[in-house]
């Protein structure tokens, strides 16, 4: 016996066919675009200088990730206005999984607190992929200042009151930040001297025109053991691997601490499965014994993790940072 159905059944499932080849041809598109990716080269960017400690990270990073993606990992310094003109770059880049960005202290939680206005808005313009690393300062001074320790430091600070200059690579910095906080929590009146790049910012420190830095363990380790600088303290809650001999602040009474950070961004709208295969990637780089080690003698402590713990830590970083910036007065822009 043959059944006929009403014109409007068989209309209905044509629609509901056609529905779900369209929907089947989009789950094969995103899982042949995953499989594709990546075919080409990926850019890197890095919202600061050669040499510093992000771009040091970053390259140790994208030389394991060339390795496992089997396409080569760029890196781009892109510099300026406090890590802003190169994260602006990463926001406005096609969303394709061929550019990532190097989230920071300073782009993905504190300039939204320093700056009037930023060109991109952190959590809607970007995805998070994974943190690579904490990465503590060390205080350091001029070895021609008559100071051992902490505690000589502040006194020497207090009795020459406004003479005493702290350098940064620039407003929002990590080290910029952990000096603003001495300077509050120990009543000091030290001046900010914002610098362009590391590199003058170590010449003028090693020659007395700055008499203390906050600055990342990679930009000064090789100065601190040859004696052009002395090392007092480790803005971290630990002492570090590269320095063990090196006291924390709060060892030596001083109840604060600043540790940078760094991380892997994308443009908002990567597809998921590319985050997870960036996420699976950077994640066992950062796990490889050698690149570790070289994290850890450059005094980062390496932290991979999933996606999701990223952007919980960027948006309690922001939070944290919010009435730090807002006590010390800091601005920028």
């Amino acid at each position: 016996m043959t059944i006929s159905f009403p014109s409007s059944v068989m209309r209905r499932r044509g629609v509901l066919a056609a529905a779900g080849a369209v929907a089947g041809a989009a789950l094969a598109g995103r899982a042949a675009r995953a499989e594709a990716w990546p075919s080409r080269p990926i850019r890197f960017v890095v919202p600061g200088p050669a040499g510093g400690a992000g771009d040091v990270l970053s390259r140790l990073l994208g030389e394991a990730l060339s390795r496992r993606l089997g396409q080569q990992v760029i890196v781009e310094n892109r510099p300026g206005a406090g890590t802003n003109i190169g994260m602006a770059a990463v926001a406005r880049s096609a969303p394709d999984g061929y550019t990532l960005g190097l989230g920071s202290i300073a782009s993905n939680a504190v300039n939204r607190w320093l700056y009037p206005s930023l060109p991109f808005v952190p959590e809607k313009d970007f995805l998070p992929v994974s943190l690579m690393a904490l990465v503590p300062n060390l205080m350091v001074v001029s070895p021609s200042l008559p100071v051992q320790d902490v505690a000589s430091f502040i006194a020497y600070a207090r009795k020459h009151a406004r003479e005493v200059n702290y350098g940064s690579v620039g407003a929002g910095s990590s080290q910029h930040l952990a000096g603003a906080q001495f300077a509050l929590v120990t009543g000091l009146d030290m001046q900010h001297v914002p610098y362009s790049s590391s590199g003058q910012l170590n010449t003028d420190m090693m020659e007395g025109r700055v008499q203390v830095l906050f600055q990342s363990v990679s930009a000064v380790a090789e100065m601190a053991r040859a004696g052009k600088m002395r090392a007092l303290a480790v803005t971290g809650t630990e002492r570090l691997d590269s320095f063990p001999e090196v006291p924390t602040l709060k060892e030596q009474g001083i109840d604060i601490t600043s540790t940078g950070w760094f991380g892997v961004v994308t443009p908002a709208g990567v597809p998921a499965e590319i985050i997870a295969r960036l996420n699976q990637e950077v994640v066992a780089s950062l796990q490889e014994p050698g690149l570790r080690a070289r994290y850890l003698e450059l005094g980062a402590i390496p932290r991979p993790g999933s996606a999701e713990a990223f952007g919980a830590f960027m948006a309690a970083e922001t939070e944290r940072w919010r009435d730090v910036v807002k006590a010390t007065g800091a601005q920028a822009g």
